[in-house]
């Protein structure tokens, strides 16, 4: 079973999912939000979700990591925050030897929902659907498990081009 491991990086709150692919089946492996509190220094922070998804790659083991990319911030402040998180989730990964792909919400949204602008609450409900989810997971998590699908379904879209293509005629 090929495992994706996909992060929505944040200083707040870093969410995480693992989803595997099963012939063509999407399954739920694993998801959750890694907390920080705002009071503390940020290099306590980025500590904090470093540990926190260095467990998560070790104890289910994906063989890829998708994450997604910054596409706007309030402020160049805020983006320079956000950049840290990504830059720890980044190096979460490669730590462990796992290849990183990112992705910008426009390609996740598109490849869950089928429509680039979709809101949030349009993202959870398709996560929870094709996961088989009793609920929708927080927002955080929606958005990490929605990363790890988007990738699936990139990957699998890709190799089923390169098998096609590589066919005898």
């Amino acid at each position: 079973m090929h495992r994706v491991a996909g992060i929505d990086p944040g200083t707040r709150a870093t969410g995480y999912g693992v989803v595997a692919l099963d012939g063509n089946r999407l399954v739920h492996v694993t998801h959750g939000v890694i907390s920080t509190r705002s009071q503390d220094p940020l290099p306590a922070r980025l500590r904090r979700i470093y540990e926190g998804l260095t467990g998560v790659l070790r104890e289910h083991r994906p063989s890829e990591v998708s994450v997604e990319t910054i596409f706007h911030a309030r402020n160049a402040r805020a983006a320079l925050i956000l950049g840290h998180a990504r830059g720890v989730a980044l190096l979460a990964a490669e730590r462990e030897g796992l290849a990183v792909v990112e992705y910008t919400p426009m390609q996740v949204k598109s490849a869950v929902v089928g429509y680039g602008g979709a809101d949030k609450h349009q993202v959870q409900e398709m996560v929870r659907r094709l996961l088989c989810l009793e609920r929708p997971a927080g927002p955080d998590a929606s958005d990490a498990l929605a990363v790890a699908i988007c990738h699936l379904q990139t990957s699998r879209t890709r190799r089923a081009l390169l098998t096609r293509k590589a066919a005898p005629r």
